[in-house]
């Protein structure tokens, strides 16, 4: 889903919100099944009919709390949640952001909410392709399949806040 038209030409004016889903987690959900299911064929063993379920339940939960990431302007600052079980969420104001440039993410990276080898933190639901945000304190990289338009929204809001100052 993203409100920030390809067809349009970039302005600060139009919100920006762009999901992109991931299909990793499908494994995680199955994991968590697959827990759930053992133990409630294995239940006869003491340790397994309290561990097994519970396991089965985070990853559940795990799994839905990173299906997607969503990044969206919400008028002074940049949100990056993921979700649908919002538990990880990140705002970025845009005061903060010094520049804004596409990159990409290298293999170890992977995907996630850590540290980088390169420095910074890391945002990332699925591929390579992100928007690095040189912030006042730091470096944070939002991995998207929609780099170029973020990272065009991102220059041009910063530009007419500077104007604006």
């Amino acid at each position: 889903m993203n409100e920030y038209s390809t067809n349009q030409p970039v302005t600060g004016d139009q919100p920006y919100r762009h999901t992109q889903r991931a299909p990793l987690c499908l494994l995680i959900y199955a994991v968590g099944v697959v827990f759930l299911l053992m133990s409630w064929g294995i239940r006869e063993v003491p340790v397994i009919q309290w561990v097994f379920p519970l396991v089965g339940l985070m990853l559940l939960v795990l799994a839905a709390s990173f299906h997607h990431l969503t990044v969206r302007d919400e008028g002074d600052c940049l949100s990056v949640t993921f979700g649908p079980i919002q538990l990880f969420r990140r705002v970025v104001q845009y005061a903060d952001i010094m520049s804004v440039e596409t990159g990409r993410t290298t293999i170890l990276d992977g995907w996630g909410i850590h540290m980088s080898f390169k420095g910074g933190w890391v945002w990332n639901i699925w591929g390579r392709d992100c928007v690095v945000l040189q912030l006042r304190k730091g470096l944070l990289r939002i991995g998207t399949d929609d780099a170029r338009q973020l990272a065009d929204f991102l220059n041009v809001r910063l530009a007419s806040e500077e104007h604006t100052s």
